[in-house]
């Protein structure tokens, strides 16, 4: 399966390992609760789901990668005490309590968290010291002779022998007390998480063109040469940094996440050839409406005249300024329902008699905890900054009207939501007009040619894409949409009649 379907494999695993009975038991017994074994290659992004899925659930989580820990903390360390046995005493050596079990209860003390994820990875590439007691460890969920808590899901991740040499296979007595899923590399599922993530364009145009590219390993004379999902990743993330200075990557530069030469190779001519037609087509200004009409009908023109590999770049172009929109209008959106949220809380806090300033100390105090044990990310930050800054701007006007019943703070407060609709409608018609500039250009320039639904087909990978259409519609959309299907159907009637004859 790929790495969205174990994802949700593993939502359904904690939620059937977490319910309860009435009494608050669990009611499945922790002996029948298998450790979650996640077999995939490395780099396609088993450690992120791992922080996705705890953050979702709002559980906690414990990370460690078990080739960096010898067998003493992973262990504990020996210790001597004295037992007494039928009326004798004796000398005998128990363990500390592991740094990994210590730092699961850490974890719960700083989160309040009494539920969560251990999550180990590399279980299966540990040096031969550490080999039984990682065995002890999925079959009996402990580390040396102190368990994982109750509540606490075990989940592991190891390569398969092929990707690492120090990889070891499992035996089967192990095997059958695990749930164990294998992951494979998925493009079309990546692609999904790039686009949420901000991926750079150039990389999701390159792989559209190249999809043979996004995962390889290789094992050849000159050593191993792998481009792996966390590669593509990590590249994106240096090549917005290198453009934000100035500065100009070059193929040494790619060689260094893509770890291929042919490959790092092809993607720096192609980014070279990317920022030119960025320069060219000046897709923002055309998705805002600010090119004349001459403007507009030359670089339709221009893509007409275009390759086939051109006429995909420039889609990837007009998909990363839709996506641009699309972020925009989904942080107004966000941010205007967690408004709305947050007020009809205070109201309530309100109307029980605290006051607007106890309210915001509490929710600055909240925050605090939250920043400090790492719970929030910085978009939600940033969000609950905002809120927090509206309130406090809120407050000063209730002092300045003197507003002291709880129906004058109100409408002082239905004032900023009111504020905040309005900037979210504007958005939305924003992201609307560049929808419908966006499909205008393509629909002249690529002629009803298979770009259009190349376009279309990705646009249908961004979740924040599909979210907005659904939303708000999107008429070329939904055409290009249906002709999309009818070709899979027939494609995958053609792939049926072919078998059978």
């Amino acid at each position: 399966m790929n790495i969205k379907e174990a994802k949700e494999e593993i939502l359904h695993t904690i939620q059937i390992y977490t319910r309860k009975d009435a009494h608050g038991q669990y009611l499945m017994p922790s002996v029948r609760q298998r450790p979650v074994l996640l077999i995939g290659p490395p780099g396609i992004g088993k450690t992120a789901i791992m922080e996705q899925i705890a953050r979702e659930c709002g559980i906690g989580l414990t990370a460690y990668t078990i080739t960096h820990h010898t067998r003493q903390s992973a262990v504990g360390l020996p210790v001597i005490v004295k037992r007494n046995y039928q009326g004798h005493e004796y000398s005998i050596t128990e363990y500390t309590m592991s740094e990994i079990i210590a730092s699961v209860y850490e974890t719960i003390e700083k989160t309040g968290c009494k539920e969560g994820l251990l999550f180990i990875d590399e279980i299966n590439c540990v040096s031969e010291t550490l080999v039984p007691t990682m065995l002890q460890f999925l079959q009996n969920k402990t580390f040396g002779t102190h368990p994982v808590p109750e509540g606490w899901i075990i989940v592991a991740a190891g390569n398969p022998i092929e990707y690492n040499k120090s990889a070891r296979e499992f035996d089967i007595v192990t095997l059958d007390r695990v749930k164990r899923i294998d992951v494979e590399p998925d493009l079309a599922v990546w692609k999904e998480y790039a686009w949420a993530k901000g991926i750079h364009p150039a990389i999701l145009s390159y792989l559209s063109l190249h999809n043979d590219r996004f995962y390889h390993v290789e094992n050849t004379a000159s050593g191993v040469h792998f481009v792996t999902a966390r590669g593509w990743e990590d590249l994106s993330s240096i090549l917005y940094g290198y453009e934000d200075l100035g500065f100009s990557p070059d193929a040494s530069l790619i060689l260094q996440y893509l770890q291929e030469p042919e490959a790092a190779r092809d993607f720096a001519g192609y980014y070279a050839l990317y920022a030119k037609y960025r320069q060219d087509y000046q897709i923002p200004q055309l998705l805002s409406g600010r090119l004349s009409e001459e403007e507009f009908q030359n670089r339709c023109n221009l893509v007409q005249q275009a390759s086939t590999d051109e006429k995909i770049s420039v889609a990837g172009l007009l998909l990363d300024g839709w996506n641009s929109f699309f972020q925009k209008f989904q942080k107004e959106d966000q941010f205007t329902t967690t408004l709305h949220e947050t007020l009809k809380q205070i109201r309530t806090a309100l109307l029980r008699g605290e006051t607007l300033d106890e309210i915001i100390s509490q929710r600055k105090q909240a925050l605090k905890v939250r920043v400090e044990n790492h719970l929030i990310s910085s978009e939600e930050y940033d969000q609950a900054d905002q809120i927090t800054e509206i309130l406090e701007n809120c407050l000063i006007e209730t002092r300045r009207e003197r507003a002291a019943s709880t129906d004058a703070v109100l409408d002082i407060l239905r004032d900023a939501l009111s504020d905040a609709v309005d900037s979210r409608k504007t958005a939305a018609a924003r992201t609307s007009l560049a929808l419908e500039h966006g499909y205008r250009f393509a629909s002249e320039a690529f002629e009803d040619g298979p770009e259009l639904l190349f376009l279309t087909s990705d646009l249908g990978h961004n979740s924040k894409a599909v979210q907005f259409i659904s939303t708000f519609g999107c008429e070329p959309y939904f055409h290009y949409s249906e002709q999309l299907m009818f070709q899979e159907k027939r494609k995958s009637l053609l792939r049926e009649i072919k078998k059978h004859s």
